[in-house]
């Protein structure tokens, strides 16, 4: 073994493992410390505490689970399948809930339907006499986290609805399947590994919530951490709280691992034959249905938070409209764009040094380092503040340095946290596409002499642009939209749009939290808009050429 590995190794295989590691001390950190024995708290957390947060969580991850595959895989089929007025405008709008975070909609929800608020004003005006809407428990989060994440489900199962070929239709056809039974006996299975697929990126994001979950007053894992390290000031116990929901990832990402073991959904198909059947014409009452379904999501999801939270604005408008607000969206955008260049940089670099070396076993630091969009930010925030301070304490007690101010005064460490939990979302779609270039465009250009590095800028990044450019945009929403771990590691000198809506909420003044939060969303919609536009000019570019 010690012979294939001084054979296969070379600069690159050093320059992989040095940078992987690195990128993973946040979780390796949690990993180490637990050695060290739980908190002063531990017990009265665990007696007091941890099963609220246990079930609370699973409460949330079934429901919002269970009604977010409802919406997203009923308005995918159909998209996919009918034909209707402002199809092409609607299959868009499903997308636009991911642009306001769930804390946002959470926030808007209670000043709709709580007392005196603007829906039920409109309800007792009609003659419908009710106080309020109790949004404030279980089935209310459920409802705001739904509606927020859905699309994560919607993206998925539509590609692969649109993707099944005509083939598979007609057979079913002739063997007297209806529509409905094509749906639940052919189709639904085809595509559960994309359905599950979206629903691990909304458990995720379930198990990462902390604005909405907060405001709502429930406890979760993540809002348990929280509080043992701020409230109870217990480090070392927040610690044992992000081991127990680490585990609670693994294990939903085991089964869903257990869940495909062994079966194949390979739709062994030519290019020519996808999105090539008709869709059927929606009418009469179906299509009225069909209509009411589409409409809750994007209704309740985008149009009524947003609706609330421009009446609110107005309501503050001469307050909150000042220079301020204007700094803080700067610094959002500053870190937002300085993060997404380093985390695609990070991503070029991870790929093409695993890419040259020759040792099979560094994809295991593959997997290490793309790890952290799986992980809630309140596990990578704490695993940074621990293994920081070890670091402060080394230098503090081994050579007198102060370098506090280096960690906590700076937005460094807080990129540097942005790197490990975002690194997924540029490294998976740039890695896939440079897979398709394959090896012999660089090696052609190594026959002719020039190096590794100049192939890569001058013929392969040139090819990669545009996939470079989506996840650029992809990685700038997702860092804009981050609240936990912002929260955590950010500078005191430092203010975000999605710190300052989620301030201003927690401390009871949600309508001067509105202004800030519709910048927020304008920005991401903004970048959603590019995204599609970009992308649709690609496919026309790449129809051309064909």
């Amino acid at each position: 073994m010690l012979k294939h590995l001084k054979r296969d190794s070379n600069q690159w295989s050093l320059y992989t493992v040095t940078i992987s590691l690195f990128i993973a001390i946040p979780l390796l950190a949690v990993v180490i410390y637990l050695f060290n024995g739980p908190g002063d708290m531990w017990s009265h957390i665990s007696n007091h505490f941890l099963w609220d947060y246990i079930s609370n969580s699973i409460i949330l991850l079934f429901g919002t689970g269970l009604l977010s595959a409802l919406f997203g895989v009923s308005a995918a089929w159909i998209v996919s399948n009918y034909q209707f007025r402002f199809r092409n405008w609607i299959q868009w709008l499903l997308f636009l809930p991911l642009a306001i975070p769930s804390y946002i909609v959470a926030y808007a929800y209670v000043g709709l339907f709580g007392n005196g608020g603007s829906f039920i004003q409109i309800l007792n005006s009609l003659g419908i006499s009710i106080q309020k809407i109790e949004m404030m428990n279980h089935l209310g989060l459920i409802w705001v986290l739904s509606c927020s994440l859905f699309p994560y489900v919607y993206a998925s199962s539509r590609a692969v609805f649109l993707s099944f070929p005509k083939s598979i239709k007609e057979s079913a056809q002739l063997l007297g399947a209806s529509h409905r039974r094509y749906f639940f006996s052919v189709a639904l299975p085809l595509a559960s590994p994309a359905i599950i697929g979206g629903l691990f990126l909304v458990f995720m994001e379930v198990l990462n919530d902390f604005g909405a979950a907060k405001y709502y007053g429930i406890n979760t894992f993540t809002t348990g951490i929280f509080r043992t390290w701020t409230a109870l000031e217990d480090l070392q116990s927040a610690i044992y709280l992000s081991a127990l929901l680490v585990l609670m990832v693994f294990g939903i990402n085991a089964f869903i691992t257990w869940r495909r073991r062994k079966k194949s959904y390979e739709l062994k198909i030519n290019q020519s034959q996808r999105n090539n059947f008709n869709k059927k014409t929606l009418k009469g009452k179906k299509r009225w249905l069909y209509g009411f379904i589409l409409s809750i999501p994007v209704l309740f999801g985008f149009v009524l938070p947003v609706v609330q939270l421009v009446y609110w604005a107005v309501l503050t408008f001469a307050e909150m409209f000042n220079a301020e607000l204007f700094w803080i969206a700067l610094q959002s955008v500053g870190v937002a764009l300085s993060a997404a260049f380093f985390i695609v940089i990070t991503s070029i670099v991870l790929i093409y040094f695993t890419k040259w070396n020759h040792l099979k076993g560094l994809r295991f630091f593959k997997k290490m380092v793309t790890i952290g969009y799986v992980l809630p930010g309140a596990i990578i925030g704490i695993g940074i503040i621990r293994s920081s301070q070890s670091v402060i304490d080394f230098f503090s007690d081994g050579f007198g340095l102060k370098i506090g101010f280096l960690f906590y005064g700076s937005s460094f460490i807080l990129v540097y946290a942005y790197i490990f939990r975002f690194l997924a979302v540029a490294f998976n779609p740039i890695e896939a596409n440079a897979l398709k270039i394959g090896k012999n465009l660089g090696e052609a250009s190594q026959i002719l002499g020039v190096n590794k590095f100049k192939t890569l800028l001058k013929v392969e990044l040139p090819l990669l642009r545009n996939v470079i450019i989506s996840a650029f945009v992809l990685v700038f929403i997702d860092v804009l939209k981050e609240l936990p771990l912002t929260l955590i590691l950010k500078p005191y000198n430092l203010n975000t749009l999605a710190v300052s809506a989620y301030a201003y909420a927690d401390d009871e003044r949600v309508a001067e939290a509105a202004l800030p939060a519709l910048v927020l969303i304008f920005i991401i919609a903004l970048l959603m808009v590019f995204l599609n536009y970009a992308e649709k000019t690609f496919l026309k570019a790449t129809a051309k050429t064909k």
